[in-house]
């Protein structure tokens, strides 16, 4: 394949020698090599301002991120080839953290494919391409990961927002085989099914699963409330961590259903309550019904998906920590988490100081968590380092 170049002005290679993968487009040297001669999805060999190769690079040439690195070896291009020996690296890195099939595969950037994430549930595979780049090579995607991990089912999974600023089209269908609308998961020993036809994002969020593992010392013989349940994670393993009781709160239904689905799996349905409707709405009536509970759990969708939305999104994440911690009895415990990239962990621990001396109490910050290592972070990358789990210890000022 003899690939174009997109050459870099003076000095601009510096943070890619350094270890970052993005090329911003106020880099590029658009006299020597205009953006508007590349279209979305296509390959060049990236340039320093001298001429040295620098690697190559897929083109989003009307973003601002305009290139992401693909290789640092121009040889290697993105082809079938390369997908089957990253996906067989990025699967030797979960063969050794998990004892059974059921992980992010692949992480995007972090594992050197930049718009390519895969969820694993044993012998079903879910794909999403947010690239296009990806797009483009998605016969070879699916190819390589036919050849490496053999499935029984890959979904496409592309009707994440991510796709509009690629100009690609929104769609879910079947790519290979058979996948069935709720595919069977374990995690930290509790039995699931995930819904990757209809639910939200891949139909699991792989990325607390450590989080969720250490639930189980706080909900022993404990009273619990999960905010945004979706289909359980937290709930459910909480029942089957020794829990007395759990209630569940979503305002989806459907992601209620499953909820008692899986619990019925693990045979702690007795213990849950599931309630419909909107978060904040639903505990302003538990709080006028004067219910309490031993610990909270709010992992709530991301409030701040975008910088500009940082003040707004704060204030959500404040009202909801505080309302939490009024649902607390007075030795509670508050398990807050949230999935907002914009969000630094050091903004929500201060948020909920700021939440917990407002209601006049004392907090303990007793455990920080992250998201697992199967979405391993890129240290020349913040962005791919998104989760934050705060457990918090709730007293009363005396």
């Amino acid at each position: 394949m003899t690939l174009p170049s997109l050459r870099l002005k003076a000095n601009a290679d510096r943070r890619l020698r350094a270890g970052h993968l993005w090329v911003y487009s106020n880099e590029v040297d658009t006299a020597a090599t205009p953006l508007s001669g590349f279209a979305a999805g296509d390959q060049a060999i990236l340039e320093a301002a001298g001429g040295k190769a620098l690697g190559i690079v897929a083109l989003s040439p009307n973003n601002l991120i305009c290139a992401r690195l693909l290789s640092r070896d121009i040889k290697h291009v993105l082809d079938k080839s390369l997908l089957v020996h990253r996906i067989n690296v990025a699967l030797s890195l979960r063969e050794r953290l998990f004892d059974q099939p059921c992980y992010r595969l692949i992480y995007g950037d972090s594992d050197l494919l930049p718009g390519l994430v895969v969820d694993r549930f044993g012998d079903i595979l879910v794909v999403q391409l947010a690239s296009a780049a990806m797009e483009r090579n998605r016969d070879a995607v699916l190819e390589a990961l036919v050849q490496v991990l053999k499935p029984r089912g890959v979904l496409w999974k592309n009707d994440s927002s991510a796709r509009d600023a690629e100009g690609l089209e929104r769609y879910v269908d079947t790519a290979f085989g058979v996948v069935p609308e709720w595919v069977p998961l374990e995690e930290n020993g509790v039995k699931f099914e995930a819904p990757v036809l209809e639910g939200q994002k891949t139909g699991w969020f792989f990325d607390h699963r450590m989080n969720r593992a250490r639930l189980a010392p706080y909900v022993k013989g404990k009273r619990v409330l999960d905010l945004f349940s979706y289909v359980g994670g937290w709930g459910v393993q909480a029942a089957a961590f020794g829990a007395s009781e759990v209630m569940c709160v979503d305002a989806s239904g459907f992601a209620l259903d499953g909820v008692e689905r899986n619990a019925a799996l693990n045979g702690v349905g007795e213990k849950l309550t599931c309630v419909e409707g909107d978060v904040f709405a639903a505990l302003r009536e538990l709080k006028a019904a004067d219910e309490r509970f031993d610990v909270v759990i709010a992992d709530p969708p991301a409030f701040i998906k975008r910088k500009k939305d940082l003040k707004n999104g704060e204030a959500a994440y404040r009202r909801l920590n505080e309302t939490a911690m009024r649902m607390l009895n007075k030795d509670g415990i508050l398990v807050s988490a949230s999935c907002s990239m914009h969000l630094p962990e050091d903004d929500l621990q201060n948020i909920l100081l700021g939440s917990a001396r407002h209601l006049d109490r004392n907090i303990q910050l007793i455990e920080r968590g992250g998201q697992g290592p199967d979405h391993p972070v890129h240290p020349a990358i913040p962005e791919t380092r998104y989760i934050k789990s705060l457990i918090c210890r709730i007293l009363p000022n005396s």
